[in-house]
Parts: C-alpha cells; sequence; structure tokens
C-alpha cells in the first residue's frame, strides 16, 4: 500500500512537472502548423495543442456561427443587425456606429474580417442568438461539435478574457470547416479593403497581395496573446492553412507564415491528422505580455532568428502577383526572402463597398437583443435606443483597447513604438491643459451628436462615414 502511494505521489509530480515545463515551452516556442485543407493531413506543427489566447482570431469563430445561423434559416445576409449600447461600448478596434442604427448581416461580417471591429461582433452575437451569453455558448456547442478540444469561449471578439483559450490545432480545424463547409463564402476571408462612404480601410493581414497565392483568413493581436495569425494560401488548385499564435510583431508572424507555408508547398509531406494529435484539453494559456509589450525588440530578434529564411519566388511570371518591379526584378522572375514578404509594397485593392442602414426595399425582421428562445425580429424597438447618451453609444477611435496600451507606455523603449503612440501623447497633454473648456467642448459635442440618428443619415454623415471613423486608422497597426 505504502509503494502504491508513493508511485501514485511520483506519477503526480511527473505529470505536474511535465505541464510546467509544457507550459514553458509553449511560451518560449510560438505554436503553429499547417495543414492541407482537402485532406486534413498535418504538414507541419510545433505545440498545436498548446493553449493560447485567440485574441481577435475568435472571430472566425463569430463567423462560422453567423453562417451556420444563416443555413438554418434563423436570419439571412440581408437582415438587419442592430448595434445595442452594449456593442458600441466595446473597445477599439471599432467600427463606431451609434446606438440604434442598423447594419446588415452580410456587412457586418465584411466590416468584422477587415476591420476587426469589436462592436461588430457585439452586435452580431446578439442578432444571432439574443445575447452575447448565449451566442458564447453557441460557440462552444460548434467546437464540440467540430473536435475542437482545446477550445472555450465566452466573448465574439476576442477581447481579453483569462477563460477564453484556443489551440493552433483547434484553429486549423476552423479555418478547414470554413473553407469546407461554406465554400461559397470564401471570399469573405480574401477582402483586401472594404469601402464605407469614402473611406477605404485595408485588411490587417499582411499576406494578402504579398504572399504568392495568399488567399484569405484572419488576423489578431493583443499583449497578452501576441500576433496571431490564421492564414491560408493555394497553388496549383491546392490550399494550405498555417495558423501561427504569440508572434512579437505583425512582420514577424507574417515572416513565420510564409515561411511554414512555403516549405509546406515544396517540400511538406503528411504527418497525420490533427484529430490524432494528443491534447490536454482546455488549460490556462500562458501570457505573453513581456516579450510583445514590454522587450518586444528583443524578443522579436529571437523570434526571427529561429524562422527559416526561405526563397520565396514572386512575380507574374510564377504566382500572378506583379511585385516585380517593387524588388527590382523587371520582367523576370524573382525571389524575395521569407523575411522581407511583410516589407513588400502591397497592391492596391478593389475595395468592397460597405453601407450602414437596410437594404432598400427591406421588409424582414430585424434581429436585436432579446430574451432566451426568442426568435429573430423579437426584443425592443430601435426607437428604445435612438436617444442614448453618447457614453452608451460610439466616440472617435483615438485609443487602444485596454490591453494594447502597455505598447505605448514604456519609455524605454520609444524608438520601438508605433508612430501613433507619440500622437496619443500629445492629445493626452492637451487634454490636462485644456482645463474648463473641455467640459464645454463635450456638452457641445453631445447636442450636436444628438441630431439625426436614423440609419439613413448615419452612412451620410460627415462625407459618407460615421464621425468615428475619422480617426481609425490609428488602429490599423493593432491587428
Amino acid at each position: 500500500m505504502a509503494f502504491d502511494r508513493e508511485r501514485m505521489f511520483r506519477l503526480r509530480v511527473a505529470v505536474f512537472l511535465s505541464a510546467c515545463l509544457f507550459l514553458r515551452a509553449s511560451a518560449e516556442a510560438a505554436p503553429s502548423v499547417v495543414i492541407d485543407v482537402a485532406s486534413g493531413q498535418i504538414l507541419e506543427q510545433e505545440q498545436a495543442t498548446a493553449s493560447w489566447y485567440p485574441a481577435s482570431l475568435t472571430k472566425l469563430m463569430t463567423v462560422y456561427v453567423a453562417l451556420q445561423a444563416v443555413r438554418e434559416n434563423r436570419l439571412t445576409l440581408e437582415t438587419p443587425i442592430m448595434m445595442s449600447p452594449r456593442a458600441c461600448g466595446m473597445t477599439p478596434s471599432k467600427m463606431g456606429f451609434r446606438a440604434g442604427s442598423e447594419v446588415t448581416l452580410g456587412n457586418a461580417l465584411i466590416m468584422l474580417m477587415v476591420k476587426s471591429a469589436n462592436d461588430i461582433a457585439v452586435a452580431i452575437a446578439e442578432g444571432v442568438s439574443g445575447s452575447v451569453e448565449a451566442f458564447a455558448d453557441e460557440m462552444n456547442k460548434a467546437s464540440g461539435t467540430l473536435g475542437m478540444r482545446e477550445s472555450f469561449w465566452v466573448n465574439p471578439n476576442g477581447l481579453p478574457d483569462s477563460r477564453q483559450v484556443t489551440s493552433a490545432r483547434d484553429l486549423a480545424i476552423l479555418g478547414r470547416a470554413l473553407y469546407v463547409q461554406f465554400p461559397e463564402h470564401a471570399g469573405l476571408f480574401n477582402v483586401g479593403a472594404m469601402q464605407l462612404g469614402r473611406q477605404i480601410i485595408p485588411t490587417h493581414n499582411g499576406m494578402l497581395g504579398r504572399y504568392p497565392g495568399a488567399d484569405g483568413m484572419k488576423t489578431g493581436f493583443t499583449c497578452s496573446a501576441g500576433f496571431n495569425l490564421v492564414a491560408s494560401a493555394t497553388r496549383g488548385g491546392r490550399r494550405l492553412i498555417a495558423v501561427v499564435l504569440g508572434a512579437p510583431s505583425a512582420s514577424a508572424r507574417t515572416a513565420k507564415a510564409a515561411s511554414i507555408l512555403d516549405r509546406a508547398f515544396t517540400s511538406g509531406s503528411p504527418q497525420g491528422s490533427l484529430e490524432a494529435l494528443p491534447s490536454f484539453g482546455i488549460a490556462a494559456a500562458p501570457d505573453m505580455h513581456e516579450g510583445v509589450c514590454r522587450h518586444r525588440a528583443k524578443a522579436a530578434a529571437k523570434f526571427l532568428a529561429e524562422v527559416e529564411d526561405v526563397a520565396i519566388p514572386i512575380g507574374s511570371a510564377s504566382t500572378g502577383i506583379p511585385l516585380l518591379d517593387a524588388v527590382g526584378g523587371g520582367g523576370a522572375r524573382a525571389h524575395v526572402s521569407a523575411k522581407q514578404v511583410a516589407a513588400l509594397p502591397r497592391p492596391q485593392f478593389e475595395p468592397v463597398k460597405v453601407f450602414v442602414g437596410r437594404t432598400p426595399g427591406y421588409q424582414g425582421p430585424v434581429a436585436r437583443p432579446r430574451a432566451p428562445g426568442e426568435p429573430v425580429g423579437a426584443g425592443p424597438e430601435i426607437a428604445a435606443y435612438a436617444n442614448e447618451k453618447e457614453e452608451a453609444g460610439a466616440t472617435p477611435i483615438s485609443h487602444a483597447a485596454s490591453d494594447a496600451k502597455s505598447l505605448r507606455r514604456h519609455g524605454k523603449h520609444h524608438k520601438h513604438q508605433p508612430a501613433e503612440a507619440s500622437g496619443s501623447r500629445r492629445h493626452a497633454h492637451k487634454a490636462k491643459t485644456s482645463g474648463a473648456d473641455s467640459k464645454t467642448k463635450k456638452k457641445q459635442a453631445k447636442q450636436s451628436s444628438g441630431k439625426g440618428g436614423n440609419a439613413k443619415q448615419l452612412a451620410v454623415h460627415n462625407g459618407g462615414k460615421p464621425a468615428s471613423q475619422k480617426a481609425s486608422t490609428k488602429q490599423q497597426g493593432q491587428q
């Protein structure tokens, strides 16, 4: 009996130490995986089942649940989604529409993929399921059905929550399911830019237009998660999906994805199915804040040193991407380093036009927040939110999400900060010195914003774009 107890104790210690080593390795080595979409076979993987914070990659699951609801005829892509005060209260990145405005589900999904708008994600969740909580239940149900063993969801946008975790393996399963189950919507993940009124908003995905054959998926970033990416690319009719988690910068995640995709295209061989990988289940994720938002330069140098710098052929002769002039290749074939992909100039995409409000002639229900089990169209009328205070609605996008603020706060690393950091500090200093004038300006702003609250007016406000869109370009570096 004593022997059995001692053996059990040693076994538990060994399991605990193995788990600690696993989490440490996960924190130091960014998880990644490359799969063949047609077969589901793994071509390359590293720590693919390690628990990780998804950040805005969460929105791929949001799209999956929304498209599933459309397939079940619960609503359509033409169904207007109402912006509630809860949705409008989300931190950036966001579209910034006021409470009570409407966006069709189809337009909302494009905004979700291109702008990575956190307010739109909540509006979709409430429109589809009635509430964020009910939508999270649907996300977890879908996860289980797909065989995503390391994922748990509590919100539709990926804003920081220690309970919301996933893995590279699970995200590869999700990405493949979106292409296989909803092939008619594949273009949703390949939108290079969208246009709202006069404003053109580019994608955060640095692979599109740069890596040969890149054709979609999503990016994500928080200090805790690092820079995440699910990227797909197609060559010769063969589509692969790469997942990279925890990179220390946007350019580093692009380099890693380009490297592992190119290696898989040229020499990858099947290594087994995603389902066959051993799983640790849902577990705590490592916090990448120190390396990503405090000592990014050092972390990036170490990360890139471990990326295989393959030579990638580019140019119209081989891939149909006319980048040869940009890299001095003239009219012949040329190659570029995987680490140089992110620095290549991106072609000008033809923007997909989106709008605020209903499709002309639409007479169906409006998807709003509602009680559990109630159908689309139930819930409070839009008029109930028309006179909400500005704090409950949208405000100009002039600051980073709370989890990203530390990226700008460390004086010792100013030379590594994004360009918008100094502008934010100037803005803060100006606010401090403005004194009592700020209260007067705020009051005037509220009075002016209360005029003309319907959806059509929002579409043409300020020259075809909401006021909150004016500063949105500052947010492009956050995903």
